[in-house]
């Protein structure tokens, strides 16, 4: 297996552009910002080898334009006609080598937070995008709570140990929520507390893994007790599925 690092560069507030490094060739997931990118290149004599893309959302695919007036690569994403700079359209299952890594990934489709929603796993690795984030899941903007459950449910199949690279700096604010959605989780209290300490540090909080999710996160834990309880109880009703359960309290999540 290649030695590869896995480089958050910042961009805008709270983005993260996973860089894949491999000797001296990098490959980029979800570029928003091309101007970090470039710098990060720069500063550390990289060659960009690669473009992935999970979704068409601007602070997601901005960058790719700029950095292909630098570097002539291919442009991983989805079949979105909303994503132009595109060369290879892949569906669920597809795997391909990512140029200049040497690392095999394939592909899983996760429609909800956008209807063309894509992830890349491999070598222990999920790039996910907007779907699944540290203790929390994305905005449900073109699809349905059934898709978006259905979706973290078809991630929480990946194997436990899987370091999970999602889009944003999101934690603290997802488990304060998590707090509320389940308050018996006593795992969430220390999980606040070392993320906290990241911050203060200046770190980042990411990756999780997919058995910390599958036990903190409230949105893969739509069939526990607790959630259930929580989400009737805001709802006012007895919730009888996973998926009326992920509604409301995707719904509370919204204006927390």
């Amino acid at each position: 297996m290649p030695s590869i690092n896995v480089i958050p560069v910042r961009a805008f507030n709270d983005n993260y552009v996973w860089t894949l490094v491999n000797g001296s060739n990098a490959a980029v997931v979800d570029p928003g910002d091309a101007t970090p990118v470039l710098e990060y290149l720069r500063a550390n004599n990289l060659t960009l080898t690669a473009i992935l893309n999970t979704h068409h959302h601007a602070d997601h695919v901005g960058g790719n334009e700029e950095l292909l007036r630098h570097f002539k690569v291919p442009v991983y994403g989805p079949h979105d006609e909303r994503i132009a700079s595109v060369t290879r359209r892949l569906r669920e299952g597809e795997r391909f080598t990512v140029d200049g890594i040497s690392i095999e990934l394939s592909v899983l489709e996760i429609p909800a937070h956008t209807r063309t929603h894509i992830s890349f796993d491999g070598a222990g690795m999920l790039f996910c995008g907007d779907t699944l984030f540290a203790c929390g899941c994305g905005r449900i903007f073109e699809g349905t709570p059934a898709q978006m459950h259905a979706a973290l449910t078809k991630l929480m199949a990946l194997p436990d140990d899987t370091r999970v690279y999602c889009g944003h700096e999101y934690t603290l604010s997802n488990i304060r929520f998590a707090k509320a959605a389940e308050p018996g989780n006593l795992l969430l209290a220390a999980w606040e507390t070392e993320a906290a300490g990241q911050r203060e540090r200046g770190e980042v909080t990411l990756p999780s893994t997919i058995g910390r999710e599958k036990a903190a996160n409230p949105f893969v834990r739509c069939d526990q007790p607790g959630v259930i309880a929580t989400a009737g109880k805001r709802a006012g009703r007895t919730l009888g599925d996973a998926i009326s359960v992920l509604a409301e309290i995707r719904d509370w999540k919204n204006n927390f």
